[in-house]
């Protein structure tokens, strides 16, 4: 919330910080195939995802007239997805654009019939893309995963049901790893781990997770875990060594 973002190793040390150019903070942050840092920001007049090259920050994206970016996600294939919202404060459209660059290369918003994929409200949209290329969706408005294949055709959804938790699913951050299984992170204190094809693997719940927040994966399979009252950062690793 000081409109910093901070680069930190695995042992817990700060290697370096930006200060970003948000009035209000950085909304959301990833890194580019090319290892570049990009942030959107919380400001609803911010058009722009921003670039940070040495150690300045420079508009990469700006999204179409009326549309705000929110969340980030980077593709293997180095795309850049984005979702982007707009409405009153009461209630926004939502959808996801894939940009190759600076040009907008795919919108994905409705089924083909016309019908929307996402619900419509102010709850962000978290997305990863898999090894397949499938675009997987954390639709917390929805309180549910959508999963849609590389022409934007819905494969399936996820409810949590199959996880019989006490409590409603309600999802949150989602990521993709190196075995293709899509993680999902639930507030209710819990990781829901899916296979590519959306069939319930497993939950971890025993990581001491209280009000788990955001998620990321790195290159070793550890997960990353934000937690938001405490201020604290899990790692978790969670994949058996073959």
């Amino acid at each position: 919330n000081n409109k910093t973002i901070t680069r930190i190793d695995i042992h817990g040390t700060v290697r370096d910080t930006v200060t970003t150019t948000c009035q209000y903070g950085p909304k959301d942050i990833s890194v580019t195939r090319g290892r570049k840092l990009i942030y959107s920001e919380y400001d609803p007049n911010s058009k722009t995802v921003n670039i940070v090259r040495h150690e300045t920050s420079e508009t990469l994206i700006t999204t179409p007239h009326g549309w705000t970016p929110g969340r980030l996600s980077c593709t293997r294939s180095g795309d850049i997805l984005v979702h982007v919202y707009k409405g009153s404060s009461l209630q926004s459209k939502n959808k996801i654009i894939r940009y190759q660059g600076q040009n907008i290369k795919q919108e994905i918003n409705n089924d083909g019939q016309g019908n929307p994929i996402f619900k419509d409200g102010l709850s962000s949209l978290f997305m990863s893309e898999n090894n397949n290329e499938d675009v997987c969706v954390s639709d917390c408005n929805a309180s549910t995963v959508v999963v849609v294949d590389n022409t934007g055709r819905v494969r399936f959804r996820y409810d949590g049901t199959p996880a019989r938790m006490e409590k409603s699913f309600d999802p949150n951050g989602i990521v993709t790893d190196a075995l293709s299984q899509i993680i999902v992170l639930d507030y209710n204190n819990c990781l829901h781990i899916l296979d590519q094809n959306g069939q319930f693997l497993r939950c971890v719940d025993d990581c001491g997770l209280q009000n788990p927040y955001r998620l990321s994966v790195d290159s070793e399979g550890r997960l990353w875990v934000g937690l938001l009252h405490t201020g604290e950062m899990k790692v978790i690793k969670y994949l058996e060594q073959s």
